[in-house]
Protein backbone atom coordinates (compact mmCIF):
# COMPACT_ATOMS: atom_id res chain seq x y z
CA UNK A 1 0.00 0.00 0.00
CA UNK A 2 2.66 2.62 0.58
CA UNK A 3 4.64 1.72 -2.22
CA UNK A 4 1.04 2.80 -4.43
CA UNK A 5 0.47 5.83 -2.54
CA UNK A 6 4.20 7.03 -2.86
CA UNK A 7 3.70 5.92 -6.83
CA UNK A 8 0.90 8.15 -7.27
CA UNK A 9 2.21 10.68 -4.91
CA UNK A 10 5.28 10.67 -7.36
CA UNK A 11 3.21 10.79 -11.11
CA UNK A 12 0.98 14.10 -9.43
CA UNK A 13 4.58 15.68 -8.33
CA UNK A 14 6.31 14.84 -12.18
CA UNK A 15 2.74 15.75 -13.85
CA UNK A 16 3.57 19.03 -12.36
CA UNK A 17 6.79 20.00 -13.53
CA UNK A 18 5.89 20.58 -17.02
CA UNK A 19 3.00 23.23 -16.15
CA UNK A 20 5.64 24.66 -13.72
CA UNK A 21 8.55 25.05 -16.00
CA UNK A 22 6.00 26.33 -18.73
CA UNK A 23 3.93 29.13 -16.50
CA UNK A 24 8.40 30.11 -15.39
CA UNK A 25 9.19 30.42 -18.97
CA UNK A 26 6.37 32.23 -19.62
CA UNK A 27 7.07 34.91 -16.94
CA UNK A 28 10.58 34.98 -16.90
CA UNK A 29 11.19 33.70 -13.78
CA UNK A 30 14.71 32.00 -14.61
CA UNK A 31 15.59 31.95 -10.78
CA UNK A 32 12.26 29.52 -10.29
CA UNK A 33 12.80 27.68 -13.21
CA UNK A 34 16.30 26.35 -12.61
CA UNK A 35 15.21 25.09 -9.29
CA UNK A 36 12.86 22.00 -11.00
CA UNK A 37 15.94 21.14 -12.58
CA UNK A 38 19.12 19.32 -9.56
CA UNK A 39 22.11 21.21 -8.38
CA UNK A 40 24.08 19.18 -11.07
CA UNK A 41 22.57 19.93 -13.66
CA UNK A 42 24.28 19.60 -16.59
CA UNK A 43 24.27 22.61 -19.54
CA UNK A 44 25.84 21.83 -22.94
CA UNK A 45 28.98 19.85 -22.79
CA UNK A 46 31.14 22.04 -20.41
CA UNK A 47 29.17 23.31 -18.03
CA UNK A 48 26.66 21.95 -15.01
CA UNK A 49 24.95 23.77 -12.20
CA UNK A 50 21.75 25.67 -11.74
CA UNK A 51 23.86 29.13 -11.84
CA UNK A 52 25.02 28.01 -15.52
CA UNK A 53 21.64 27.30 -16.40
CA UNK A 54 20.09 30.33 -15.50
CA UNK A 55 22.60 32.20 -17.69
CA UNK A 56 21.93 30.19 -20.94
CA UNK A 57 17.82 30.49 -20.33
CA UNK A 58 18.57 33.88 -19.43
CA UNK A 59 20.51 34.63 -22.72
CA UNK A 60 18.11 32.30 -24.68
CA UNK A 61 14.83 33.92 -23.78
CA UNK A 62 15.60 37.57 -24.71
CA UNK A 63 16.50 37.17 -28.22
CA UNK A 64 14.27 36.91 -30.75
CA UNK A 65 11.37 36.07 -28.03
CA UNK A 66 9.34 39.37 -26.88
CA UNK A 67 6.82 37.17 -24.99
CA UNK A 68 5.70 33.73 -25.03
CA UNK A 69 2.99 31.15 -23.92
CA UNK A 70 3.28 27.74 -23.73
CA UNK A 71 0.32 24.97 -23.62
CA UNK A 72 0.93 21.60 -22.15
CA UNK A 73 -0.56 18.79 -23.60
CA UNK A 74 -0.70 15.07 -23.39
CA UNK A 75 1.61 13.62 -20.78
CA UNK A 76 3.13 10.02 -20.22
CA UNK A 77 5.09 8.97 -17.32
CA UNK A 78 6.98 5.91 -17.16
CA UNK A 79 9.29 4.64 -13.43
CA UNK A 80 12.21 3.01 -14.21
CA UNK A 81 12.29 2.93 -10.34
CA UNK A 82 11.16 4.47 -7.38
CA UNK A 83 13.29 7.57 -7.84
CA UNK A 84 13.60 7.67 -11.56
CA UNK A 85 11.50 8.00 -14.66
CA UNK A 86 11.17 8.90 -18.05
CA UNK A 87 8.14 11.27 -19.94
CA UNK A 88 6.85 12.03 -22.81
CA UNK A 89 5.11 15.60 -22.87
CA UNK A 90 3.00 17.30 -26.27
CA UNK A 91 3.94 21.19 -26.15
CA UNK A 92 1.64 23.67 -28.11
CA UNK A 93 4.20 27.46 -27.76
CA UNK A 94 3.30 30.85 -29.44
CA UNK A 95 6.61 32.94 -29.85
CA UNK A 96 6.18 36.86 -30.48
CA UNK A 97 9.42 37.45 -32.08
CA UNK A 98 9.38 40.94 -33.36
CA UNK A 99 6.62 41.65 -36.07
CA UNK A 100 5.73 38.14 -36.61
CA UNK A 101 3.87 35.42 -34.44
CA UNK A 102 5.76 31.81 -34.23
CA UNK A 103 3.71 28.90 -33.45
CA UNK A 104 5.18 25.91 -32.57
CA UNK A 105 4.65 22.02 -31.93
CA UNK A 106 6.87 20.14 -30.41
CA UNK A 107 7.38 17.54 -27.78
CA UNK A 108 9.83 16.76 -24.88
CA UNK A 109 11.23 13.35 -24.03
CA UNK A 110 11.87 14.04 -20.20
CA UNK A 111 13.83 11.93 -17.97
CA UNK A 112 12.72 12.42 -13.69
CA UNK A 113 14.75 12.18 -10.90
CA UNK A 114 13.98 12.06 -7.22
CA UNK A 115 16.23 13.31 -4.51
CA UNK A 116 15.91 14.04 -0.92
CA UNK A 117 11.92 13.36 -1.51
CA UNK A 118 11.42 15.64 -4.49
CA UNK A 119 11.12 15.50 -8.05
CA UNK A 120 13.19 17.33 -10.63
CA UNK A 121 13.68 17.06 -14.44
CA UNK A 122 17.14 15.54 -14.77
CA UNK A 123 17.21 16.10 -18.87
CA UNK A 124 14.53 17.54 -21.22
CA UNK A 125 15.14 16.45 -24.73
CA UNK A 126 13.00 18.87 -27.01
CA UNK A 127 12.17 17.35 -30.56
CA UNK A 128 10.17 19.67 -32.83
CA UNK A 129 8.01 19.18 -35.47
CA UNK A 130 6.95 23.07 -37.01
CA UNK A 131 7.45 26.38 -36.10
CA UNK A 132 6.24 28.93 -38.13
CA UNK A 133 4.61 32.21 -38.77
CA UNK A 134 0.90 31.67 -37.52
CA UNK A 135 -0.13 33.26 -41.43
CA UNK A 136 1.77 30.75 -43.09
CA UNK A 137 1.05 26.71 -42.83
CA UNK A 138 4.80 24.83 -42.21
CA UNK A 139 3.86 22.62 -45.83
CA UNK A 140 6.63 20.69 -47.01
CA UNK A 141 10.09 18.55 -44.82
CA UNK A 142 11.40 21.58 -43.72
CA UNK A 143 8.91 22.95 -40.80
CA UNK A 144 11.14 25.04 -38.72
CA UNK A 145 10.87 28.42 -39.60
CA UNK A 146 12.62 31.35 -37.21
CA UNK A 147 12.10 34.54 -38.94
CA UNK A 148 15.41 35.71 -40.59
CA UNK A 149 17.18 31.84 -40.21
CA UNK A 150 17.34 29.17 -42.77
CA UNK A 151 14.67 26.80 -43.11
CA UNK A 152 15.46 23.36 -41.66
CA UNK A 153 13.71 20.05 -40.50
CA UNK A 154 12.38 19.50 -36.86
CA UNK A 155 12.86 15.85 -34.70
CA UNK A 156 9.51 15.49 -34.19
CA UNK A 157 9.37 11.53 -34.99
CA UNK A 158 13.10 11.01 -35.00
CA UNK A 159 12.79 9.18 -31.86
CA UNK A 160 10.10 6.66 -32.53
CA UNK A 161 11.17 4.69 -35.98
CA UNK A 162 7.71 3.57 -36.43
CA UNK A 163 6.79 7.24 -38.19
CA UNK A 164 9.36 6.89 -41.08
CA UNK A 165 8.48 2.57 -41.19
CA UNK A 166 5.13 3.49 -41.52
CA UNK A 167 5.51 5.91 -45.00
CA UNK A 168 8.03 3.38 -45.92
CA UNK A 169 5.81 0.77 -46.70
CA UNK A 170 2.49 0.16 -48.49
CA UNK A 171 0.00 -0.97 -46.84
CA UNK A 172 -0.04 -2.82 -43.60
CA UNK A 173 2.70 -5.43 -43.06
CA UNK A 174 2.63 -9.23 -42.06
CA UNK A 175 3.99 -9.15 -39.01
CA UNK A 176 2.33 -10.13 -35.73
CA UNK A 177 0.52 -7.99 -33.39
CA UNK A 178 2.34 -7.30 -30.38
CA UNK A 179 1.54 -7.99 -26.97
CA UNK A 180 0.37 -5.18 -25.15
CA UNK A 181 3.29 -3.61 -23.35
CA UNK A 182 4.39 -4.10 -19.73
CA UNK A 183 3.55 -0.87 -17.18
CA UNK A 184 6.55 0.57 -17.26
CA UNK A 185 7.19 -0.54 -21.15
CA UNK A 186 5.40 1.62 -23.33
CA UNK A 187 7.69 4.33 -24.24
CA UNK A 188 10.56 1.89 -24.70
CA UNK A 189 7.99 -0.82 -26.69
CA UNK A 190 7.62 2.47 -29.06
CA UNK A 191 11.36 3.63 -29.56
CA UNK A 192 12.07 -0.30 -30.46
CA UNK A 193 15.75 0.86 -29.25
CA UNK A 194 15.86 4.00 -31.22
CA UNK A 195 18.68 6.14 -29.70
CA UNK A 196 17.59 9.74 -28.68
CA UNK A 197 18.48 11.70 -32.06
CA UNK A 198 20.84 14.91 -31.41
CA UNK A 199 19.12 17.87 -31.65
CA UNK A 200 20.07 21.44 -31.73
CA UNK A 201 18.69 22.74 -28.25
CA UNK A 202 16.46 25.93 -28.58
CA UNK A 203 14.92 27.47 -25.49
CA UNK A 204 11.47 25.60 -25.50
Amino acid sequence: MEARIDRLESLDAIRQLPAKYALTLDMRDIDMMVTLFPEDVRVGKDASGRKALRSYMDRTLRSPFTGTSHHIGGHIIEFEDPDHAQGIVYSKNEHETGDEWVIMQMMYSDNYIRQDGRWYFARRLPLYWYATDLNKPPIGNKKMRWPDQEQTEGNFHKLFPTFQAYWERNGDHEGPVPEPAPLEGFLDAMRRGQAAPKVKVRAD
